[in-house]
């Protein structure tokens, strides 16, 4: 029997689009709240805020972060990046924005699950000769990423090449938009965060 949470989690999500849940066609499939459910499942009643915006580059997290700290905060999800490389941020430049906000949310006593920049060169809207060219800038932003979030105490939930796979191979995974995920593509991100989310909880309850 695991450990859970004998006072409400206070869970929030921060980041961009992905974070907000564009493209799902309902709240109930966003990241947030699927993840939520898979924490009440588990017997953690959560408290769940959502303070992801869509267009939000790293630089943002400043201020998501300063509103989610003065809510309270236990458990954070950080969704970042797409943004960044689509505007050609420096990945030193937003691997530092994303550590110091990582570093501000664990120091107030959060654990912090960040979800890097995802594989743009799997989107349709990507010309078929960039898409080696842009997927190699998106794993090179992502380790970046990575290495700055471990940096500040923070754990990385990767998605890996079998998800972008995934993605690839199926359409249905997209919204109509062919750039965000659809409820479906939400359910599949969610699969794979629930296990780091779940484990954080348990930490956080032991």
């Amino acid at each position: 029997m695991y450990p859970v949470m004998t006072s409400p989690l206070r869970f929030c999500v921060l980041g961009d689009s992905l974070a907000a849940g564009v493209g799902s066609s309902r709240e109930d499939d966003t990241l947030g709240r699927r993840l939520a459910r898979r924490l009440r499942d588990a017997g953690h009643p959560v408290h769940l805020r959502n303070f992801g915006v869509p267009g939000a580059r790293s630089a943002d997290l400043e201020r998501q972060v300063g509103v989610a700290l003065g809510e309270g905060v236990d458990l954070a999800l950080i969704v970042i990046g797409a943004n960044d490389l689509a505007g050609f941020v420096a990945p030193a430049v937003g691997a530092r924005q994303l550590q110091d906000a990582v570093t501000r949310l664990v120091r107030a006593g959060a654990r912090v699950i960040v979800v890097p920049a995802p594989d743009l060169g799997i989107v349709a809207r990507v010309p078929g000769p960039y898409r080696q060219l842009v997927s190699a800038a998106s794993g090179h932003y992502a380790q970046a990423q990575t290495e700055a979030a471990i940096r500040a105490g923070g754990a990385v939930a990767t998605a890996g090449p079998e998800l972008a796979a995934r993605f690839a191979a199926d359409p249905a995974l997209f919204s109509a938009d062919r750039f965000h995920p659809s409820s479906a593509g939400y359910a599949v991100i969610a699969d794979g965060l629930a296990p780091h989310v779940l484990d954080a909880a348990r930490h956080l309850a032991a």
